[in-house]
Order: structure tokens, then C-alpha cells, then sequence
């Protein structure tokens, strides 16, 4: 079937079925290879976009179900909090082999989007399930709490 789907502001008209998963939808159609697959069970993160603005894993989320809402990718995302944490994750060098890094990286910008000034508990609560096999979480918990720091100014 014929769905438009609107990607990092842009609206495309995919030919899909009615149970793709987004990511495919993402990777295979679109040639929007920034979001990665990791697990394909919503495990691991490494396929997290945000849509409307939420954290979601595409690798089981159907592409149709999200045919009249706005996803971002790592591919595309450029909001002054998408900034920040990408400053924060190259100052504090968060990433080793990288591969989970796109999907922690949209997390963070979910997180920080609703949650301007997370405490410690609350970062380690919302990036729960974003599987790093590097264990640079840490890492990542400190490049969310700077890039908080950048936004405050």
C-alpha cells in the first residue's frame, strides 16, 4: 500500500506493507541508514527514532501505525537540544565502537526534551534498555548531564 510518511520534515510516499517495521521502511526504503538494527525485539535500542517527539524502537513498531506523525532520525534531527547532546558527546568522548550510539543518542534527546534537568535516577530510568556493548554508561550519563548543563546556557 501507498503510505506517506513525514521524516525529519520531509514527507515520503513509501509502498509498504501493512506490517513493515518502520526501521526497514527507514533503512531498506529510504536509504536512512543512521538508525541501526541491533536485536529486532526491542531489546537493545540501537533502532530508537523519536515520534512526536517520544522515544519509540522502530524494529517493531509498523511503519503504518505512524503513517500521521512526526518522526526523527539520527539522519535529520537538528533541534537546539539535538545540538547539545552531540557537543556533549564529543567533548566527553561517550562513544567506543559506536553502534548503539544513534539509538542513546535519540534517547538522550527524548530525555532532555521533556526532562530539561534530569537527576542521576532519572536518566538511568529513561535510557533503561539502551543496550551499549562497550558499557559506556557512564559516559553517557555524564554527556546527558552536560548537555543539560549546555542547554541551562
Amino acid at each position: 500500500m501507498q503510505t506517506d510518511l513525514t521524516i525529519n520534515g520531509t514527507t515520503h510516499r513509501v509502498d509498504i506493507e501493512n506490517d513493515m517495521p518502520l526501521l526497514w521502511v527507514l533503512r531498506d526504503r529510504l536509504q536512512l541508514t543512521g538508525t541501526k538494527f541491533g536485536c529486532g525485539v526491542a531489546f537493545c535500542g540501537a533502532c530508537t527514532v523519536l515520534v512526536d517527539g517520544q522515544p519509540i524502537r522502530s524494529c517493531v513498531t509498523p511503519a503504518a501505525q505512524v503513517k500521521d506523525k512526526a518522526i526523527e532520525t539520527i539522519d535529520g534531527i537538528h533541534s537546539e537540544v539535538a545540538q547539545a547532546v552531540r557537543v556533549a558527546w564529543t567533548e566527553l568522548n561517550v562513544v567506543q565502537c559506536g553502534y548503539c550510539q544513534s539509538g542513546q543518542i535519540m534517547s538522550a534527546i527524548g530525555l532532555l526534551s521533556n526532562t530539561p534537568n534530569p537527576s542521576t535516577d532519572e536518566i538511568d530510568q529513561y535510557m533503561w534498555g539502551n543496550a551499549c556493548r562497550c558499557a559506556t554508561y557512564q559516559r553517557i550519563r555524564a554527556a546527558i548531564q552536560r548537555a543539560s548543563k549546555i542547554l541551562e546556557g
